[in-house]
């Protein structure tokens, strides 16, 4: 299961709320539906202490709801959750009539199994809860089978892609969120060095569910990027295979060098 990152944000929804969050991107537009022209950063600290401290000074300084319990708490209450994965099953550590509380505390996390990477949200909570079965070694435990789980969500996500172009969806999405009405290319590049920032420290972690999850942030914010310059992402990376195709050259402490630069490496 993975860790949450070490870097924390507040951020502040305008009449709305004041939070904190490690992913900006799943928490608060995933989740929550707003584009990152709706909300603010009012603070970033890699220190879980401090942050919670401030959560709390602002959201009685705005005049908002309090949280009851402070984001560290939260956070060290979700971390309780350690999932046992095998090759077969997915066992969670409560009783069957716990396991949905419990699940909706820990949203958005996400595990390797043999089969993909498996996460958290809306959809997949229900289908957990519908589908698991209680331990025959220990009534305090339940599972399910994790192959069942990839068939119904990791595989028909595969089918719809074939069938629809993703970059439409991402669009369509956008569109949707009035990203491209409101934003602009400078604000969707600030989001593409964050979405770096939290690959670099995915990679650093070998953490492979956040290496996934930025790449496929950093895809999508290149996608609306492209369509706030004019362009469609398409025909960006086709632009560019056209150019890198014929290229020769070689690699070169890990790096592929064109051959007209090969000299200056030498």
């Amino acid at each position: 299961m993975t860790k949450l990152n070490k870097k924390y944000y507040i951020y502040h929804i305008p009449g709305k709320k004041i939070g904190v969050t490690s992913n900006l991107y799943i928490r608060v537009t995933k989740q929550q539906g707003y584009a990152s022209d709706e909300y603010e950063v009012l603070l970033t600290s890699d220190d879980i202490d401090f942050i919670s401290q401030k959560e709390i000074e602002l959201q009685k300084s705005y005049g908002y709801k309090v949280d009851r319990q402070s984001y560290k708490n939260l956070i060290n209450k979700n971390n309780e959750m350690k999932l046992n994965v095998t090759e077969q099953t997915t066992t969670f550590p409560m009783p069957a009539n716990k396991l949905k509380g419990n699940l909706m505390d820990n949203m958005g996390i996400k595990w390797n199994t043999d089969h993909g990477v498996f996460g958290l949200d809306d959809q997949t909570v229900e289908w957990i809860c519908k589908n698991a079965k209680v331990s025959m070694f220990n009534v305090n435990r339940c599972y399910i089978y994790n192959k069942a789980y990839a068939s119904e969500f990791l595989q028909s996500k595969v089918e719809e892609q074939d069938e629809v172009n993703i970059y439409d969806l991402i669009r369509d999405w956008a569109t949707e969120k009035g990203i491209y009405k409101s934003g602009d290319a400078r604000t969707q590049y600030v989001k593409l060095m964050e979405e770096a920032g939290e690959l670099a420290q995915a990679i650093l972690k070998n953490d492979e569910p956040e290496v996934i999850d930025a790449i496929g942030d950093m895809v999508v914010v290149l996608t609306n990027l492209a369509k706030l310059r004019g362009h469609d992402i398409e025909a960006c990376v086709a632009s560019a295979y056209n150019v890198i195709k014929s290229r020769t050259g070689k690699m070169v402490d890990g790096t592929f060098v064109k051959s007209e630069n090969l000299k200056e490496t030498l």
